[in-house]
């Protein structure tokens, strides 16, 4: 597992609990260390006792943990970031889906030894759409229901999201765009200001 990956639930875990909470994690998983290196790689065992060692210090389930995460990657100002790559998406949030398969594939170009979720778009019709995403450790769709919903009140996008199980290996996210322009989105610009002198 790319460090980045851990570095990021590390970070979520600090920023959104305290470090004392993170203490916490780290004593019950084990991992005989306190902070994750974000190039480096780790087996993905120490990502799962990392999950689980928070699921029990916060009494969380995982899939309300790991949708927190989600929102957390998009919403935080420490990862504004993140958050502008994912605008270059579209000027929509319905372009943004459409951009969704191609996110791998972005990430490797910055990182190209990240490993992403390939990621599936099918148009139901009618505003329904479902978005299938390969499972790269248990429960990541719901990271995926996460950032979605706050990319949606980013974009001011009314969306019904539900994580809808899992089918043929892979976990299914259902997605309702009920309307694009429901409030105003957050102000985007493709260039970044200069910082003020």
């Amino acid at each position: 597992m790319h460090g980045l990956i851990n570095r990021s639930i590390q970070c979520f875990l600090v920023d959104t609990y305290g470090g004392a909470v993170w203490g916490e994690v780290v004593q019950t998983a084990g991992l005989g260390f306190d902070n994750f290196e974000a190039m480096l790689s780790y087996d993905p065992d120490i990502t799962e006792a990392v999950i689980l060692a928070a699921m029990g210090v916060l009494g969380r389930p995982r899939e309300v943990l790991l949708e927190d995460l989600g929102t957390y990657l998009v919403s935080h100002p420490n990862l504004e970031a993140l958050r502008r790559l994912l605008r270059f998406g579209g000027v929509s949030f319905s372009d943004f889906l459409d951009s969704l398969e191609d996110l791998p594939e972005r990430g490797r170009l910055a990182l190209p030894e990240i490993d992403l979720p390939c990621l599936s778009l099918t148009d139901q019709g009618n505003g329904v759409l479902e978005l299938s995403t390969s499972i790269m450790i248990p429960g990541v769709g719901h990271v995926i229901v996460g950032l979605l919903r706050a990319m949606a009140d980013d974009y001011g996008a009314l969306v019904l999201l539900d994580h809808a199980g899992t089918a043929g290996g892979q976990e299914v996210i259902a997605i309702q765009l009920l309307d694009q322009s429901y409030t105003q989105g957050k102000a985007f610009d493709l260039a970044m200001r200069a910082p003020a002198r």
